[in-house]
């Protein structure tokens, strides 16, 4: 016997409206429903438009502007008119309502901990969360150029090595192999790209630079609760379109056998396996495609 798929889903959902609050009309005990305090946490310190408020919650104009307007009443928001367009206006957060944003993220935290604190296997708990949050969002994602030294790049990266180390059987040490500076993979020679999701990185790719009549792809990595969504291959096409605007006309990677649908996704997207050109002890396949 098998349980219905939907109910599963439906379960679900009735858990999570459950452990939010969802249906409170204190949401935390704040004096607000979950609706208004949502409004007011996404919104920036620096002011946010509302139509991109509208489009980040899901919500219609109506709806909207009767949140925004509770909150403008308890005096924890004002509405401006930008000066070179009238027809756009920002909400932004007072005093009192920047505090209440604060209020509203410590409370959060702490349910949050809460949570994890009473799971015997806190990381599995988050690995669902992910994997399900990534497809809640798959069609919010945003690709970003980065410094690959930055936070976000340094723990995408961090999560490939530890993949490589797991999938290898020699095991992966970055040391050992052709590791690109940093500059290289930043414009003009290069760049590096993030995907991410509300917040959360769930792929990079990097472009690196080189003297040699052609750029290479590296560290292409997607989380594994963003996997089977096409992501792969959407970091790829951001990464080959920027490659051809610094002007290369040649790329260059190199992969492992232990990766087979990395190289299944080189065959079917017009690389050509081609003779190693690098000396990286890892890679065992080695493709080039022509911009």
């Amino acid at each position: 016997m098998t349980i219905n798929p939907i109910t599963r889903i439906r379960r679900f959902n009735r858990a999570v409206t459950r452990e939010t609050g969802a249906l409170e009309t204190s949401f935390l005990g704040r004096g607000r429903p979950l609706g208004p305090a949502r409004v007011l946490h996404a919104i920036s310190p620096e002011g946010t438009d509302l139509e991109h408020l509208r489009s980040y919650l899901g919500l219609d104009k109506t709806l909207l502007s009767r949140f925004l307007k509770s909150l403008a009443d308890e005096g924890l928001l004002e509405l401006r008119q930008d000066s070179a367009d009238g027809r756009r206006r920002t909400a932004h957060l007072t005093g009192s309502g920047t505090k209440e944003r604060a209020a509203y993220d410590a409370l959060s935290n702490a349910q949050a901990q809460s949570l994890l604190d009473r799971h015997p296997r806190p990381q599995a708990l988050l690995d669902a969360m992910d994997l399900v949050a990534s497809a809640l969002g798959q069609d919010d994602l945003t690709f970003l150029t980065v410094d690959p030294r930055s936070d976000d790049a340094v723990y995408c990266l961090e999560e490939y090595y530890a993949e490589l180390g797991r999938r290898f059987d020699t095991g992966f040490d970055v040391n050992l192999s052709a590791d690109p500076d940093a500059t290289d993979m930043m414009s003009p020679r290069g760049t590096f790209l993030l995907t991410m999701s509300d917040g959360l990185p769930l792929g990079c790719v990097g472009v690196k630079g080189t003297n040699k009549g052609y750029a290479e792809i590296k560290r292409l990595w997607v989380s594994p609760a963003a996997r089977g969504m096409g992501l792969a291959k959407k970091l790829m096409d951001q990464a080959e379109a920027t490659a051809r605007d610094l002007g290369i006309t040649l790329l260059r990677l190199d992969t492992n056998a232990a990766l087979p649908e990395a190289i299944r996704l080189y065959e079917t997207t017009g690389w050509t396996a081609i003779e190693r050109f690098n000396d990286d002890p890892y890679p065992t396949h080695f493709f080039e495609k022509a911009l």
